[in-house]
């Protein structure tokens, strides 16, 4: 299983910023540090190219991105500080997610530690999200013949609206997001199947949930790939999640929705998502197991893309 990374992923925030920036590093080094993962596993995307961007963002949009001419609001709303380091690590993130889907329909699991930034939009960003990474991957594999029919399955507390509102109408690509009803965005777009959950859902009703929805996508519209956003801000100590998952419960979630892809021949490629805990080791851990999960689900297979 390759696992794409980059110190790219991350750049410097004033102490006071909400995003837990490092989280990205500390997933790596606890992988590495515990076995579970070493050095061979780890692929560094180089940054994604303007024209695979442009398949979902606008080119008005991107170019003021890249040349630091977004507007004070336009800016607010992203979340970060403009700075060349934000545009690289957009870039970085994107390609990530576009290798990860190219190694999971070679390899059937692949995992990008980053991505899933889902509230992106063609023309603006928001929440944290500058480019929507899964979107332009999407394209980047309809484009070049790779695969034509992808679904997103988005677990992250938030609504994937950016996402949902780059494919509506789109019957190729099948969008399903579980969040919390009261939860950021306060206004939702359409998936292709939404779920809202009221707040202090905890980890039996979510994987009920899960368990009458997600056999029936993979069985009724048949993937060819599914990107699997993986946040974890549904933990039941997350600052700005409002459901209340356990560890474990968040754990099982990854299982089932990893090894239903896999049951069914279907790669399956993980990005990270939100996380917000108070404790950020918590995060952390939780994020580690969405790649314990995919580690241990490998198996040979044909490779169509190598």
């Amino acid at each position: 299983m390759r696992i794409c990374y980059s110190d790219r992923y991350i750049v410097p925030l004033a102490s006071t910023h909400p995003f837990p920036m490092p989280k990205y590093r500390l997933v790596r080094d606890r992988l590495l540090s515990e076995g579970s993962i070493t050095y061979r596993h780890l692929i560094e995307p180089p940054l994604a190219a303007d024209e695979d961007i442009l398949l979902v963002h606008t080119p008005d949009y991107w170019s003021r991105c890249v040349k630091g001419e977004l507007m004070t609001q336009e800016v607010r709303r992203i979340g970060f500080p403009w700075s060349e380091a934000l545009v690289r690590r957009s870039r970085a993130s994107v390609q990530g997610t576009i290798m990860a889907a190219k190694n999971a329909l070679c390899d059937g699991v692949a995992s990008n530690l980053a991505g899933g930034t889902h509230h992106a939009y063609p023309d603006h960003g928001e929440g944290y999200c500058v480019l929507n990474d899964i979107a332009i991957a999407t394209r980047v594999l309809q484009r070049d013949g790779l695969a034509e029919r992808i679904a997103v399955i988005d677990c992250d507390v938030h609504q994937g609206n950016g996402t949902a509102v780059i494919f509506k109408g789109d019957p190729d690509v099948f969008t399903f997001s579980i969040h919390g009803e009261k939860n950021f965005p306060s206004v939702k777009e359409q998936s292709t199947l939404d779920i809202n959950l009221s707040d202090g859902v905890r980890d039996e009703e979510y994987l009920s949930i899960l368990a009458r929805h997600i056999p029936q996508i993979l069985s009724e519209f048949k993937p060819e790939l599914v990107f699997y956003q993986a946040g974890v801000d549904p933990f039941e100590g997350d600052r700005l999640g409002k459901l209340s998952l356990t560890i474990e419960g968040l754990r099982r979630r990854d299982e089932f929705v990893i090894s239903s892809c896999r049951e069914r021949g279907i790669p399956v490629v993980t990005t990270m998502g939100g996380g917000y805990a108070k404790d950020i080791n918590d995060t952390v851990e939780a994020h580690c197991n969405t790649v314990r999960v995919a580690l241990r689900t490998v198996t040979n297979g044909k490779c169509i893309y190598c």
